[in-house]
């Protein structure tokens, strides 16, 4: 009532009210806020608390929120069904399987920070019929700690995004223990760098490879700015930011997810995989199984001989959505269903 004072106070009448609550409205409650607020009761919509903020859609439709909003705009729809959107809510709150995944990161503090790869979990798990459990692992305590402690009962490891060298080492001892343990690994963006200075160190030989952005003297710079990039000082200026075009190599576990030869991916980085050091990469078994068309740009990196250790330089939890599940984070989470049951078993 004190809200749609205000309102109209600057001139301003609602023709719809969507009530916050913790529980669900009465016909009595609803018809006294209507009056109060000159708002006909029908038109006071109820959002109550729920398990699953998924399950909101729902409850609006239900309250026939979309049918006011398009009779109040003299619009005309077909009739809306809902089906996909309750079947998808159906399914978060009855998996079949479930599986623990760690998120390796520097922010997991403020597990906010990867709201969208949570979310992206949540799209992925559904579609395989599972519950996610995210752990978030600091990544510093993995350099000071034995990986195996923490990282034993994971399904799955995913080395997320991020800027700056605070627990780089403990990212990449992460995907090493990943690499040898044969357990899912995925990589995004930072996450595929320390995949690409892991792998350098401890299988092709390259001792102390680094990225240039965190070790400038490093002798094997795997990580560095392109040399387009190298002369413009404005850090904005370096930065490859929105979508770009990535051709996927044929056969390979990038192409068998996408089901595509051409795909397009968001970004935001600053430093790409230093094609210089792609032959000793390659000559050791890694597959750079998404390029640049021109081929100029690492975008996506695979080992074909395990389960899923996949990197990838941009950032596919910006486009997953609810019942279109990101491509990549289905297939990591159908892997590490398949490594939980095996270790089951």
């Amino acid at each position: 009532q004190h809200s749609v004072m205000k309102l109209r106070e600057i001139g301003i009448q609602p023709d719809i009210l969507v009530c916050r609550s913790e529980r669900s409205l009465s016909k009595e409650l609803r018809s006294k806020i209507g009056l109060f607020c000159n708002v006909h009761p029908d038109a006071v919509i109820e959002t109550p608390d729920v398990n699953s903020i998924y399950e909101v859609p729902q409850i609006i439709h239900q309250n026939g929120l979309d049918e006011l909003v398009l009779k109040k705009l003299s619009l005309r729809s077909d009739t809306v069904s809902i089906k996909e959107w309750k079947d998808f809510v159906d399914k978060v709150y009855h998996p079949e399987h479930h599986a623990r995944i760690a998120v390796c990161g520097k922010y997991t503090g403020l597990p906010d920070a990867y709201k969208s790869i949570a979310e992206s979990f949540i799209h992925a798990g559904v579609v395989n019929r599972a519950k996610v459990q995210i752990e978030w692992i600091d990544s510093g305590q993995l350099e000071s700690k034995d990986p195996d402690l923490i990282l034993r009962d994971m399904d799955g490891i995913l080395v997320p995004g991020g800027f700056g060298s605070r627990g780089i080492e403990g990212m990449i001892r992460a995907a090493q223990y990943a690499r040898e343990s044969k357990i899912p690994f995925f990589g995004i963006c930072l996450g595929m760098q320390c995949m690409s200075m892991e792998f350098a160190r401890n299988v092709c030989g390259l001792a102390g490879a680094n990225s240039s952005e965190f070790c400038k003297r490093t002798k094997h710079p795997v990580i560095d700015l392109m040399e387009s990039q190298k002369q413009i000082k404005e850090m904005g200026a370096t930065m490859r930011l929105g979508t770009y075009p990535c051709v996927l190599q044929i056969p390979s576990k990038a192409h068998s997810a996408y089901g595509a030869h051409l795909i397009h991916e968001r970004h935001r980085h600053r430093y790409e995989f230093n094609n210089y050091y792609i032959p000793v990469f390659k000559k050791h078994g890694m597959m750079f199984s998404g390029m640049s068309p021109d081929d100029k740009l690492v975008e996506m990196i695979e080992l074909p001989d395990h389960p899923w250790f996949v990197g990838v330089q941009f950032h596919p939890e910006l486009k997953s959505r609810a019942i279109r599940a990101h491509p990549l984070f289905r297939e990591f989470v159908k892997a590490e269903l398949v490594y939980n049951r095996g270790r089951s078993s």
